[in-house]
């Protein structure tokens, strides 16, 4: 594992510093030669507060026409050299601009573009894994479903979509009824065993250097606030072979669940850090640091990085500051706005 860079501390922009995720990465990379700006759409949000007032950002919302471009122009005027985006609505337009950031000099930690398009589409994922592993029984929720043939009970989640939101259980078929058929969900099969988030790391060649299964112990709001990491062989087959499917490079988040027999189902990929990766790191792998370090030529490591079984709780913590360093990114928000 690489230990310093053989350049000046690199300049370092983690967006969506609102999130688990984003937090996770400034307080994991703030022991380590890097100079770190935090950004998020929000003035409130917690992560910013983690780095010096003259490197706090205000951003557009990833899923706004100009974000990307707005970005960018952050990114020259900060003299960033890593970007590091941590929120779903950010991948695919900032992939889409790769070629622009990389001529401006600012390296992106982000799978390939074909790679999140299909994780982010959760039928299209599905469609694509359901040969290699076991994957839920899943139907599309458009003109031609029928209610009839679908399993129950089941869960309906959003076809695009992070964490819990829009996801619900369902128990009839009067329910199943009642859902619009449009394409925009997926009636799934419920299953009912433990949870588990599978951290995958690899290399910008797409070779997994790691796999760190955690199991979700409690959850509130989709975000694990127990867990515990656990040497599974299964667990970890399954980590890498979806990497190396879907062609996947440096962190994603595979989530597992168990069937009625224990068996694992894989769920979904998150093609992003996680909001619990301060585990992971806790375990050993420092992915953060590996992801950053690749980014400005360090060689990766050539063997799968091991890890501990360690367990972990989550509480709140409070920052202190004065009232006029919220102000500003609130003044910063709203000419953002207004632009």
């Amino acid at each position: 594992m690489p230990l310093d860079l053989p350049t000046s501390r690199p300049r370092v922009l983690i967006t969506g510093s609102g999130g688990p995720a984003g937090v996770c990465l400034l307080q994991s990379l703030a022991q380590r030669p890097a100079v770190l700006f935090a950004g998020d759409i929000d003035p409130y949000a917690g992560g910013l507060y983690l780095v010096p007032d003259d490197r706090r950002l205000i951003l557009p919302r990833g899923d706004q026409g100009h974000f990307a471009d707005v970005v960018l122009a952050r990114c020259i005027r900060e003299s960033i050299d890593v970007l590091i985006p941590t929120v779903d609505s950010e991948l695919i337009p900032l992939a889409d601009h790769r070629a622009q950031f990389e001529q401006a000099g600012v390296q992106l930690v982000l799978a390939p573009l074909q790679a999140l398009r299909t994780c982010l589409d959760k039928w299209t994922f599905n469609r694509r894994c359901q040969d290699r592993v076991r994957t839920p029984i899943t139907v599309l929720v458009d003109a031609s479903f029928d209610p009839a043939t679908a399993p129950l009970p089941a869960i309906v989640k959003p076809r695009v979509g992070s964490g819990s939101r829009g996801v619900q259980r369902v128990d009839r078929v009067e329910e199943l009824e009642r859902l619009a058929r449009d394409g925009s969900l997926l009636v799934q099969e419920l299953l009912p065993g433990a949870e588990y988030s599978l951290d995958v790391l690899a290399t910008r060649e797409g070779r997994v250097i790691a796999v760190v299964p955690r199991e979700r112990l409690k959850i509130d709001s989709g975000i694990a606030v127990a867990g515990r990491t656990r040497h599974d062989r299964r667990l970890e087959t399954i980590g890498r072979e979806v990497a190396e499917l879907i062609g996947l490079t440096g962190v994603a988040n595979v989530q597992v669940k168990e069937d009625v027999h224990g068996e694992p189902v894989l769920l979904e990929v998150n093609p992003r850090f996680p909001g619990t990766m301060a585990l992971t790191v806790a375990s050993g792998p420092d992915m953060p640091w590996l992801c950053l370090a690749e980014a400005v030529g360090e060689p990766m490591p050539t063997e799968m990085l091991p890890f501990t079984d360690l367990a972990m709780v989550r509480f709140f913590q409070e920052h202190f500051l004065p009232f006029a360093e919220i102000a500003r990114l609130q003044r910063d928000a709203t000419e953002l706005i207004a632009a």
